[in-house]
């Protein structure tokens, strides 16, 4: 008997760790202050104007193609709105020195290098675009 409770514990911890991670996924959080320095290889990738989506993947992220799907749409629809895919299999200290825990996550950056928000998990559409338009105006 004590083993049906064990499994039945399991399973409902499983569902709310579940759900939880569900509802995390995609969601829009603003920079926090006092951003680190963006490493080189991000700096460098920077668009002149607008605003530069800067995607961290790696190699054998599933979500991470979804996620260059969207944003690669988004940016060639938007004006003032770039793309940047960066693959940090091979050089985590990328990942590292942005504080990304997990791929795909998406970092809005503006020229001069100021993070506006971050996305964790695979973006939705709609949203980022609602997020982005006061700092796509002034561009």
């Amino acid at each position: 008997m004590t083993g049906v409770w064990v499994l039945l514990g399991v399973l409902v911890l499983g569902g709310v760790a579940g759900a939880l991670m569900q509802a995390r996924n995609g969601r829009i959080r603003a920079a926090k202050a006092g951003a680190p320095a963006l490493p080189g290889r991000v700096s460098g990738a920077l668009a002149p104007e607008g605003v530069t989506l800067v995607q961290i993947s790696t190699t054998f992220c599933a979500p991470c193609r979804h996620t260059r799907v969207i944003l690669s749409s988004l940016a060639e629809k938007t004006d003032g709105l770039t793309h940047v895919d960066l693959d940090v299999t091979e050089t985590p200290e990328v990942a590292q020195a942005l504080s990304v825990l997990r791929t795909p996550t998406t970092l809005a950056l503006t020229p001069d290098g100021r993070e506006v928000f971050r996305v964790g998990g695979v973006p939705r559409g709609q949203e980022l675009l609602e997020a982005l338009k006061p700092h796509l105006a002034n561009a």
